[in-house]
């Protein structure tokens, strides 16, 4: 059986893992669910798939990784970046993925939509990763069909680099109709149920879900905080950034 244990706010790195290798998902953005009741099997495949947040795996994601039983299941782990780096995301992920018991066979580095400043790696996964994911993919079924458990090589370091303050809080336009999505969709909880208008800064990882799926655009980004941010990514995130493999 092949699982997607996916964390993906905003819908890109959801594309990417559906081109890699398709699977029954479990959704990792699920405030709700009990993921220490999640068991997999050594015949069992998961994509574990995650974005990189400045570099390392979003702390709610490897939260709720850890809690998972891996029993023995072989790994693909895929992290989605918006076309500045991924620094340490692949070595953090794989760490958490041993140490909750899966094996890891293969990983994959793939470009999405940045979720914040969506200038950058826009309309990506396109046809053209699609299409170097799925070939990816073929080659990731090859070696396991081969029975091939062999551990890739990644890039990155240990220690990882210090988490960075994602300081960017959507904010309510007056525009907003409280049909209360954000606040049932939102993966910490950070909005109001009842007054889906206010939100924690706090608990708030800045993953931009709430203004992707708010259906009369309410949910905002400071305009001057945004043009901040792509003026400092825009030296960083030149040209088209392609898809890695490691086998």
């Amino acid at each position: 059986m092949v699982y997607q244990l996916l964390f993906s706010p905003t819908g890109g790195t959801a594309a990417a893992a559906d081109a890699l290798l398709a699977g029954t998902v479990l959704d990792l953005t699920d405030q709700d669910r009990d993921f220490s009741a999640v068991t997999l099997t050594a015949d069992d495949v998961a994509v574990i798939a995650v974005p990189s947040y400045g570099g390392r795996v979003p702390a709610v994601a490897a939260r709720r990784l850890a809690q998972v039983q891996g029993g023995g299941a072989r790994a693909v782990l895929l992290c989605v970046y918006g076309n500045r780096a991924y620094e340490d995301t692949l070595v953090e992920l794989a760490d958490l993925a041993e140490a909750a018991g899966f094996r890891v066979v293969a990983a994959v580095a793939a470009l999405a939509e940045h979720s914040i400043a969506r200038k950058f790696a826009a309309g990506r996964p396109d046809d053209a990763d699609k299409a170097v994911l799925a070939e990816f993919g073929a080659r990731i079924r090859a070696k396991l069909d081969a029975g091939d458990t062999a551990v890739p090589a990644l890039p990155g370091h240990r220690p990882y680099k210090p988490l960075g303050v994602r300081s960017m809080v959507p904010r309510t336009a007056k525009r907003c109709i409280e049909c209360g999505r954000c606040a049932a969709a939102c993966p910490v909880g950070a909005i109001d149920a009842a007054d889906p208008r206010r939100t924690d800064a706090d608990l708030c990882i800045g993953c931009m879900r709430c203004v992707k799926l708010c259906p009369v655009e309410a949910r905002t980004i400071d305009p001057d905080a945004l043009a901040g941010l792509e003026a400092r990514l825009a030296p960083l995130c030149t040209g088209r950034k392609e898809n890695e493999l490691f086998l």
